[in-house]
């Protein structure tokens, strides 16, 4: 006896292993396949509440792993990308979502010539090959999704075994027998689901139990319910970690789930009491669905998480009122001084999401640098000081993004990412480098513009024009980037480079017009000279933000890349000559002087 009990033991650790490593391998490889999708789903968070059940429904199902979805909500919620609300909602739906392991378990122990679990389990041998064969990142990681799946049924084959050599064990079955009472169930389920910090497996265990007959339907039942309470311990770990909102969130977890639990155990109370324990939800469930156990547990299961969601979902605001009295904002914690806008330390438990939000950031990031070059340029033409302080708090915050998004990249490379995602973010190193680059030189400008406020001094009338036609092309050449940055825009490059040429020759413009005011003498010595910085700060500015798209270019296909390379010469070749120079000129609004008088065009 003490060598069969030692055996099953040894047999069900080993199965939740191979078991807890499936779901493991499964939620990793199908995170990366299905990335761009990820990425898209959770674009689409909206106000709606059906909207945020379905995203948490459809992504847990995806990645199998409702404690990834709702680490994902708390990094939105910490961010401040998505409301309690929202997070909310889309946790609900992850209990929906986390339902299908439980199927999936259920369908595995229908009996036939060949079990279905059997012939699931072959799986695990074709994705092992695939895996093994495979040149293509995607293909292998359709071979892992399959492996991943294969190993979930020989996991729960080794646990079927084990519960069948307890079954025949009467001390077992007798003690088991023992524990009725639905609470302590509950209890038990919440406290291993917490340990091995899977709900899907300890459901699974559950539905193997009563499928071997070593415990009945209704103790299986609260088991699972317990196992709902338990599946919070991801989320509560990852809260407490976190800002206020992020800790609310883990609190509306706990809460809804408990919540769920207490409804269906007075439920559950009151029909065994009306009937004399005649009626209770193992006694329902065995007549909807007879002579399958393990189906009987499994749409408990499913039926349980949506119900509760369906009673929940309209009582959504006072969960949200409810967890922000529980945790109120505290009077003496102030906020950072500079911090991310998108991005959040637990989004690296979810590579695609993380991907797509450095790029937010880095895009955030540009927008700041950008701001602060028109505030630059408005400064020195204006010689109005009043947004100093504005400037300087954004410099500042482009700094912590440059050191802070790049420490956070470092941290994602280490993590499991497609080798398109993989590509990506090695661009990224440089592009923050350009964008601080960005920021310095408009740092500079402003500093010229203290100069002029200190020597009282100031542009003349023409210059400040050509100041501001500076600044429009400046404009007008990142919003091209912008584009080929946020959606790999490749038709913009050609818009880019002609722009960036046109910068070059609107400073070689701006400086022949200097020589020709100095001549004149309506513009001194140190005045032109910081109009010339100013006029070549510029002109770098415009180099770095083509350094970022070009930065890209290994991201396209070859025949693109190579077409873009083409453009690039040919924008050079056209802009050669003086007519495509007057040109330029003229459609900014400048003359050149030292062109020849008949390609110069008219004021």
């Amino acid at each position: 006896m003490a060598t069969t009990i030692a055996t099953a033991v040894l047999s069900l650790v080993a199965g939740i292993g191979i078991f807890l490593i499936a779901c493991n391998m499964m939620s990793h490889n199908l995170e990366s396949v299905s990335s761009k999708r990820l990425r898209a789903l959770f674009a689409k968070t909206s106000n709606s509440k059906i909207v945020g059940v379905g995203i948490g429904t459809v992504a847990t199902a995806a990645i199998q792993s409702s404690g990834a979805t709702s680490v994902m909500a708390i990094g939105f919620v910490n961010a401040g990308i998505m409301s309690l609300t929202q997070a909310a909602c889309v946790i609900f739906g992850a209990n929906i979502g986390t339902t299908i392991t439980g199927q999936i378990t259920a369908l595995g122990m229908f009996e036939s010539a060949v079990s279905t679990g059997t012939i699931f389990a072959t799986f695990a041998g074709i994705g092992a090959f695939i895996n093994a064969f495979a040149k293509k990142d995607t293909v292998k990681k359709v071979g892992g999704i399959l492996a991943g799946f294969g190993m979930l049924f020989v996991g729960l084959s080794m646990m079927s075994g084990s519960m069948e050599a307890f079954a025949e064990l009467d001390a077992v079955k007798n003690f088991l027998a023992v524990i009725t009472n639905p609470i302590l169930l509950v209890l038990i389920g919440a406290v291993m689901t917490a340990i091995i910090q899977s709900s899907s497996v300890m459901t699974s265990v559950a539905i193997t139990m009563v499928f071997t007959g070593l415990i009945s339907l209704d103790q299986g039942i609260y088991l699972t319910m317990g196992s709902n309470i338990g599946s919070c311990v991801v989320a509560i770990i990852a809260g407490i970690t976190s800002g206020t909102n992020a800790k609310r969130t883990a609190l509306i977890h706990l809460t809804f789930n408990v919540f769920g639990v207490v409804v269906f155990m007075l439920i559950g109370m009151i029909m065994r009491e009306a009937s004399k324990g005649a009626i209770t939800f193992g006694s329902l469930f065995e007549k909807m669905f007879p002579g399958v156990p393990q189906t009987q547990l499994a749409m408990f299961h499913t039926i349980f998480n949506v119900a509760t969601v369906c009673i929940v979902l309209p009582m959504t605001k006072l969960f949200v009122k409810f967890v922000t009295k529980v945790i109120p904002d505290k009077k003496t914690e102030e906020a950072p001084t500079h911090q991310f806008k998108y991005l959040d330390e637990h989004f690296l438990t979810t590579p695609p999401i993380a991907v797509a939000n450095v790029k937010n950031e880095v895009l955030y990031m540009a927008e700041k640098s950008m701001a602060n070059l028109n505030l630059a340029l408005d400064t020195i033409c204006n010689l109005n000081l009043d947004k100093a302080d504005e400037f300087k708090d954004n410099e500042e915050h482009i700094n912590f993004l440059n050191k802070g998004i790049t420490k956070f990249v470092v941290k994602l490379s280490k993590t499991d990412l497609s080798d398109e995602d993989r590509r990506y973010i090695s661009t990224v190193f440089k592009a923050v480098s350009d964008f601080e680059r960005v920021g310095d030189y408009a740092e500079n400008i402003m500093e010229y513009a203290e100069k002029l406020v200190a020597s009282e001094s100031s542009f003349s009338e023409d210059a400040q024009g050509e100041v501001a036609t500076l600044k429009a092309v400046a404009n007008e050449l990142y919003q091209k980037v912008m584009k080929i940055y946020a959606n790999f825009d490749t038709e913009s490059f050609r818009d880019a480079y002609a722009l960036e040429e046109t910068i070059d020759r609107v400073t070689e413009t701006m400086s022949n017009m200097h020589v020709a005011r100095l001549a004149e003498g309506t513009c001194s010595a140190d005045v032109g000279a910081l109009y010339l910085a100013l006029a070549s700060n510029v002109e770098r500015i415009a180099d770095h933000f083509i350094n970022v798209a070009d930065g890209l270019l290994p991201l396209v296909k070859s025949s693109v890349r190579h077409s873009i390379k083409e453009i690039k010469h040919e924008i050079k070749d056209e802009f050669k000559s003086a007519e495509e120079s007057a040109k330029v000129f003229e459609d900014a609004g400048l003359v050149d002087e030292s062109l020849p008088e008949d390609s110069t065009p008219k004021n």
